[in-house]
């Protein structure tokens, strides 16, 4: 399907005013006209109008799974103001006015063109998947936000996301998914080669923006020789910046020199600081987040739960109290300040000790032990059989269940409920058997007495809700339906768990041990933008690209930024390196190509380094090939300090 990106993006967003990167029209592209893609962009590099742009040209529903409800909820209500119909769907909601808006829209009372979902909705609400179903024909995209959750070698692993793709199988079959697409702003080698496992992406549709790095943002890396040193200077830090936004990341919650502990302090010392982590309730952290964006606060220490999709343009500073797990945990949280593309720093600060209690307490500590393995199986596995499980409850469960699924001990055979002991009004005959057959009524009893799968038990049931034929006291509560396929655990499979954690364990070590060494070895700000970007897989080509215009472009040097903000001041229309083929298959890169009024080009070049052999050479030759194949077209400006008036006297010769 072609499709004219730029006149649609006018027609279907009137109210932007801004124009499509280069970049974001490709993806939309590729997205709506080749199928599966995987896009990398920098944070804050206009990722949510790609899956905007690309859901509305696709046609029908696009869902878009996001792992957090803030974000869900900013994104929602964006795109609602433009006109568009939006269903959000996560734990905050009631859960009875999930089950009315899921009815409504299986029942084609509704059509919204976005559907907005946590993964974990995906992956345990089977009525969720029940209505989807109904109304398969009409999704023609999955979104999946920050996508590097899914997979297993990152930081930010999310088990749940790793059930989208059962979740498109159930949804369409195997072989017949909608179009997928994956977006994030971080990403390692071994996360990308998963994620386009995972979701059937060729190589061929990985897209990088050439611009990865946020250069905007000053890197300063400090190690010490001792915590007390490190603790002086970090006050002595945030009363330089005392008048700025801070966001401090620390990783462990309790302590005194944790996220409780030195935010206490930062009160007690007079500063408008809270505090930030995962154990506090949703609602409580969608207020610290409001006061940060209002200035009622602007210091939050936090651990790593401030991060992904929290969209706050003007903080100015982080500050990183402790080491980072790896190069994209680091890039990813350094990526809160500067959203608004104005300059940020980013500090941190760091100790041997600092270096050792990450490897031997934050990475070792998140596996499981054997024993813990084994004793957590003893209350899951008591027996082989169904058994209905609630996910949420149990926090070693939920650590143990992908590594007992994986060892082939444990399947998740259905999204189901605890039973129907709650139904109070039935007009199906069939459910009021499978009501009767049992006195307690549970979902396992139930299926194992009428000799029914759990998956088919279910269905039953969200039939009979999506009918109105069956009606409950309470919502169906969001369980697994779980098959214990071994009472116990088994050499074999214990070993086959350990080598898989182990495995993980070590790749986890190496990335510490990387950004170790990147830390130490680059000690200045723009070569450690260049070697991580260089890390994160960015074209080797871009990475001297390291000065922002204020058009928003990226350059290489500063007078190229002096030329950019002149032709931007002047409205003049051109671009930045972009190829220019001079015979079949041979082409060079002008400075700036500039759009004269009348329809024809100039070429651009900047000469910066001129006595340098090979810069020299180099020079010599494209100077060749504009004389010989571009006459008349070429503009020439060289290093000096009259650069600001020489480039406005030629803008200015370009209107006459």
């Amino acid at each position: 399907m072609l499709i004219n990106i730029d006149k649609d993006f006018k027609n279907f967003f009137p109210k932007l005013d801004f124009q499509l990167r280069d970049f974001q029209k490709k993806a939309i592209q590729y997205v709506v006209e080749v199928g599966n893609t995987l896009c990398l962009m920098p944070t804050g590099g206009g990722k949510s109008i790609i899956y905007w742009m690309a859901g509305i040209e696709c046609g029908g529903t696009t869902i878009i799974v996001s792992p957090l409800i803030a974000l869900i909820e900013e994104q929602a209500q964006k795109i609602k103001e433009h006109g568009y119909e939006v269903l959000v769907l996560h734990g905050r909601i009631k859960v009875n006015k999930q089950v009315s808006v899921l009815t409504d829209y299986a029942m084609g009372k509704i059509t919204p063109d976005f559907i907005f979902v946590s993964p974990e909705k995906i992956a345990t609400d089977g009525y969720f998947e029940f209505c989807l179903d109904k109304r398969q024909d009409s999704i023609k995209l999955m979104v999946i936000d920050e996508v590097h959750c899914v997979s297993q070698w990152g930081l930010s692993f999310r088990p749940f996301y790793k059930r989208i793709p059962e979740f498109l199988d159930n949804l369409f079959g195997r072989e017949k998914w909608c179009k997928v697409l994956g977006l994030t702003a971080t990403i390692n080698p071994m996360e990308l080669k998963d994620i386009c496992l995972t979701f059937r992406i060729d190589s061929k549709n990985i897209l990088k923006d050439n611009i990865l790095m946020r250069s905007e943002i000053q890197l300063h890396v400090k190690k010490f020789g001792n915590e007390n040193e490190k603790e002086e200077y970090f006050w002595n830090l945030v009363e330089r910046h005392k008048d700025e936004k801070i966001l401090v990341y620390i990783y462990r919650k309790k302590g005194e020199r944790g996220v409780e502990g030195l935010a206490q302090k930062a009160k007690n010392y007079g500063y408008k600081a809270a505090l930030f982590h995962g154990d506090m309730t949703a609602k409580d952290r969608m207020n610290i987040i409001d006061e940060f964006k209002s200035n009622r606060i602007n210091m939050v220490f936090s651990t790593n739960a401030f991060g992904m999709g929290i969209d706050i343009p003007d903080i100015r500073v982080v500050i990183h109290f402790m080491i980072p797990e790896s190069a994209e945990q680091y890039y990813q949280e350094v990526g809160r300040a500067a959203r608004d593309g104005n300059g940020a720093n980013a500090y941190l600060l760091y100790s041997n000790k600092n270096i050792e209690v990450k490897r031997n307490y934050f990475i070792d500590d998140s596996f499981p032990s054997e024993d813990k393995l084994r004793e957590v199986y003893k209350n899951v596995g008591k027996k082989a059989g169904f058994k209905a499980f609630q996910y949420f409850d149990n926090e070693d469960i939920k650590d143990c269940l992908p590594y007992y699924i994986g060892c082939g001990l444990i399947e998740i055979v259905a999204k189901g409920f605890s039973g129907i002991s709650e139904a109070y009004e039935i007009k199906d005959s069939e459910i009021e058997t499978l009501y009767k057959s049992t006195r307690t009524k549970g979902f396992v009893k139930t299926c194992s007495r009428n000799n029914i799968t759990p998956k088919d038990f279910a269905d039953k049931i969200y039939s009979g809700v999506l009918t109105g034929k069956v009606k409950f006291n309470k919502p169906l509560e969001r369980w697994l339906i779980l098959k214990i396929n071994d009472s116990e655990i088994f050499d074999k499979q214990m070993k086959q768990m350990l080598v898989d954690i182990n495995t993980k364990r070590q790749y986890k070590h190496e990335l510490l041990d990387y950004f170790v060494y990147l830390i130490e070895n680059n000690n200045e700000s723009n070569s450690l933008h260049q070697e991580i970007a260089r890390y994160l897989g960015m074209d080797k080509h871009q990475l001297n690209r390291i000065y922002k215009t204020a058009d928003g472009n990226q350059v290489r040097s500063k007078s190229e930024v002096i030329i950019c903000d002149l032709l931007y001041a002047a409205n003049v229309n051109y671009k930045y390196e972009e190829l220019l083929e001079y015979e079949e298959g041979e082409q060079i890169s002008p400075d700036f190509t500039i759009y004269m009024r009348d329809g024809s080009k100039k070429f651009w070049e900047h000469i910066g380094m001129l006595g340098n052999e090979d810069y020299d050479k180099n020079w010599s030759r494209k100077l060749k090939i504009y004389n010989k194949y571009f006459p008349e077209q070429l503009i020439k400006t060289y290093e000096s300090g009259a650069l600001a008036k020489d480039a406005k006297n030629i803008i200015e010769g370009f209107a006459k």
